[in-house]
């Protein structure tokens, strides 16, 4: 049986991600900014949290943590490297402490730039990796605490992952993400055909994320860069985007 993934919309523009192992019948919760909405969903479907999943220490990925460790008595899981930034974590991951999560485990992958202890959770077995801010559908977070050459050898780790490994991000930016790739590369046929589906979707409030490895490899300007030179100089763009 596969694992279960749950979207929760948060915010303005955020994502949380609902996880159920159904052996174990284990449920997790990726990057909650607030608790009442992870709650609820939970509650929705007959599911008692156990775990928070953290990919870095931003409020808006943290921010619901205490609260629903409260309310569940769950374990809070994070990056060793932020464990003093991350609220209540009980368990510190990384690359050579992966998560087992019931029947399955998450490999951690290190991807430092956009913070400094930031953290993938890749479930190899079920084609799902949770990136936070760090690779966002069509483009990339930006760097706040880290430098272009950490956020490049970070998208180069991203980009070994399989085509067909579903991306799940943290926020809704592809409509932004996509018009600056369009402008950057116009020539591109693959960024135009992915945008006609973006318009699309956006148009009926539906959600863009999440995408596949193999699609961000054709259509993001981030993982198309071939060097940290050319990769410092989209990011700069985008920043004044």
């Amino acid at each position: 049986m596969a694992l279960e993934i749950v979207q929760v919309p948060l915010l303005t523009d955020n994502y949380a991600y609902l996880l159920r192992e159904p052996k174990s019948g284990l449920v997790g919760i990726v990057d909650p900014s607030v608790a009442a909405g992870p709650l609820k969903a939970a509650e929705d479907r007959g599911w008692a949290i156990s775990h928070v999943l953290n990919t870095h220490h931003h409020w808006d990925h943290t921010g619901g943590n205490l609260e629903i460790k409260s309310a569940t008595g769950c374990t809070v899981v994070g990056p060793s490297y932020d464990a003093d930034r991350i609220p209540g974590i009980d368990q510190e991951v990384s690359e050579d402490a992966p998560f087992k999560f019931g029947a399955t485990e998450a490999e951690i992958i290190f991807i430092p730039g956009h913070t400094l202890g930031h953290i993938a959770f890749w479930f190899r077995k079920e084609k799902a990796a949770f990136v936070g801010d760090t690779l966002f559908a069509m483009g990339c977070g930006r760097l706040f605490e880290g430098t272009p050459e950490m956020m490049f050898a970070s998208m180069q780790k991203l980009k070994k992952l399989p085509d067909d490994t579903k991306i799940y991000c943290g926020h809704e930016y592809t409509l932004n993400n996509g018009e600056f790739a369009m402008g950057l590369d116009p020539g591109n046929a693959a960024i135009k055909e992915r945008m006609d589906d973006v318009y699309a979707r956006r148009a009926e409030s539906l959600p863009t994320v999440p995408s596949f490895m193999g699609e961000e490899k054709k259509t993001n300007p981030f993982l198309l860069a071939p060097d940290v030179k050319s990769f410092a100089e989209v990011r700069a763009k985008k920043d004044r985007y």
